[in-house]
C-alpha cells in the first residue's frame, strides 16, 4: 500500500483489504513516508511508542521482537491520574498500560543505564490505546510496523520526576513494580515492569538502538515522550468503560474513561 492509502485508512478508521506484503525494512520506510505526510498537513511529532516489548505476548501475536511508531500532539492526552479519552477515528482499540518516559537530553552514543537514566526528565503511568487495521489482529511484523507501530492515543498520568543517582536501583525498583488492570471495578489482568525486556528502561535502551539504525529516522529529541510496551495484555476497549491501572511505586495509579 502507498503511504498515501495507508493514511487513508488511519483517517478513515477503515481495515486494510489485506496485510502491507512489505518486508520489515521496507514497512519502516513506508511508516516514515506516511510520517512526512502527517508533518506536512500540521501535525507535530511528540515522540514514540515501543511495541511488543513484553515477551509474554510475543506468541498470542505472531511477533516476536519490539516495534516502534510516532506520537503525535493529535494523538497525546497528559493528566494528573484520571483522563477521558475518545475512541472515535480508531479501528479495533485496545489498551496497554505502560510507563512512558519524558526525555531532558538526546542520550549519547552506546549510552549505558546510567547515561541514559541522566537524560529522563520524568516517569509517569500510561495508557496506550493501540489499534489494528488488520482484521482480528492478525498480522505480520512488518504489517504492524506499516500500521504506524499500531499507536492511536497516549494517555499520560502524573509525572514524577526521576532521580538519576543509581541507574540499577532505579532499574530494579521498576522492574519489580506489579501492576493490576481492572474494567468497571473488575479484575481484568495483572503485570509487572520485567515483562518489558526486562524493564522500562532496557526497553530504552533497546528502542534507542533500533532508532538509530533505521535510516531516515528522527532522533530522540529533548521534550520527547517515549511510552515503553504494555505489562499486560492489550484488551479490547469500549466506549462507556472505565478502566483503571493500579501500579506499584515508583509509579501512580491512572484511571481513564472511554467515550
Amino acid at each position: 500500500m502507498t503511504p498515501e492509502l495507508l493514511l487513508r485508512h488511519l483517517d478513515d478508521a477503515t481495515p486494510w483489504p489485506a496485510g502491507c506484503g512489505l518486508a520489515l525494512g521496507e514497512a519502516y520506510e513506508r511508516a516514515l513516508s506516511v510520517r512526512q505526510l502527517r508533518l506536512r498537513r500540521g501535525e507535530q511529532p511528540r515522540g514514540y511508542k515501543i511495541g511488543f516489548t513484553n515477551r509474554t505476548i510475543w506468541e498470542r501475536y505472531g511477533v516476536y521482537a519490539p516495534i516502534w511508531g510516532t506520537v503525535w500532539n493529535t494523538t497525546l492526552t497528559f493528566c494528573e491520574g484520571e483522563g477521558e479519552l475518545a475512541l472515535a477515528g480508531t479501528c479495533q482499540p485496545r489498551i496497554e498500560p505502560e510507563c512512558v518516559f519524558g526525555l531532558k537530553a538526546t542520550p549519547p552514543a552506546r549510552a549505558t543505564l546510567d547515561q541514559l537514566l541522566a537524560c529522563i526528565e520524568w516517569m509517569a503511568p500510561g495508557f496506550e490505546i493501540v489499534q489494528s487495521h488488520m482484521p482480528d489482529w492478525k498480522f505480520t511484523a512488518a504489517d504492524t510496523v506499516a500500521d504506524s507501530g499500531l499507536h492511536a492515543r497516549l494517555l499520560v498520568g502524573r509525572r514524577i520526576p526521576v532521580d538519576a543517582s543509581d541507574a540499577a536501583a532505579f532499574d530494579a525498583q521498576l522492574a519489580a513494580a506489579r501492576i493490576r488492570l481492572t474494567r468497571d471495578g473488575q479484575p481484568v489482568d495483572e503485570g509487572v515492569g520485567a515483562n518489558v525486556l526486562d524493564g522500562p528502561l532496557h526497553a530504552l535502551a533497546h528502542f534507542l538502538g533500533a532508532l538509530r539504525d533505521c535510516p531516515g529516522a528522527t532522533d530522540l529529541q529533548p521534550g520527547d515522550v517515549v511510552t515503553t510496551g504494555t505489562w499486560t495484555d492489550a484488551w479490547p476497549v469500549h466506549r462507556g468503560e472505565q478502566w483503571r491501572a493500579g501500579f506499584g511505586a515508583p509509579l501512580a495509579p491512572l484511571s481513564v474513561r472511554f467515550t
